[in-house]
């Protein structure tokens, strides 16, 4: 397999001192730590397919696993913070191959973690129709919507306060709901929900279970909040 490491040549002058970097991009590929093959400058992605390809056979790697590896290593920059050069990669991989919904939805999630929301609204609204019910995607335009509830999301303190005088005032525990998960709360956002659903779970045509289903949908459905809350509505739909 092929694994891509991008270097800030910025940051490490002696790296590209030692591999004569004299424009960017500087493309080297290594095996068993030695340098095989390389390019300067930008490329057709078919042109980079091919080198790819061709470094992954001295390894004996199979074809189809640069992609793969690609899309890994953009979940890892992702997830260490790096969301610029996430963006970057999960592009490049669109434009050599432009039906992947892993990428789109990695890339749109790269722009939520840059506050970019009408960007990442837009990578997912330029993704193929057929694309449109992965889960991958359904679980970014969660995100989106929980984002740009969060932008108006009220003070949780003077919300607490709200509810606790009057319990039955279900939009300030809605809103409080919405900004306990803005704060990162996802657990008491969900509580929030569950207790409103008990309290009158027809009020504004049902919209505490429509945002429960809002949150699951924008979290791994093996959370264990996700699955904890699954467990509670139902057992309240069907009591």
């Amino acid at each position: 397999a092929v694994r891509m490491i991008k270097v800030n040549v910025d940051e490490n002058q002696q790296i590209a001192a030692q591999l004569r970097v004299q424009s960017i991009p500087t493309v080297y590929a290594f095996k068993d730590g030695q340098p095989v093959d390389g390019f300067q400058g930008a490329l057709p992605p078919s042109e980079v397919q091919k080198f790819v390809d061709k470094i992954a056979a001295l390894g004996g790697g199979a074809a189809g696993g640069p992609m793969g590896e690609a899309l890994a290593a953009a979940a890892e920059m992702l997830d260490a913070g790096a969301a610029a050069d996430a963006a970057q990669t999960y592009a490049a991989i669109l434009e050599a191959d432009g039906t992947i919904a892993e990428a789109y939805a990695g890339l749109a999630r790269a722009h939520l973690a840059l506050d970019e929301v009408d960007q990442a609204e837009a990578v997912l609204n330029g993704a193929p129709a057929d694309l449109a019910d992965a889960p991958e995607i359904e679980a970014v335009r969660a995100q989106i919507t929980l984002a740009r509830q969060a932008a108006e999301a009220g003070p949780i303190d003077e919300l607490r306060a709200k509810v606790a005088a009057n319990p039955d005032d279900h939009q300030a525990r809605f809103d409080l709901a919405v900004a306990l998960n803005a704060s990162g709360d996802v657990e008491g956002a969900i509580d929030e929900l569950l207790e409103l659903f008990r309290r009158d779970r027809e009020w504004n045509d049902g919209a505490a279970k429509k945002q429960l289903f809002t949150i699951f949908d924008a979290l791994d459905a093996k959370d264990p909040l996700v699955m904890r809350g699954r467990r509670k509505l139902s057992s309240m739909i069907f009591a």
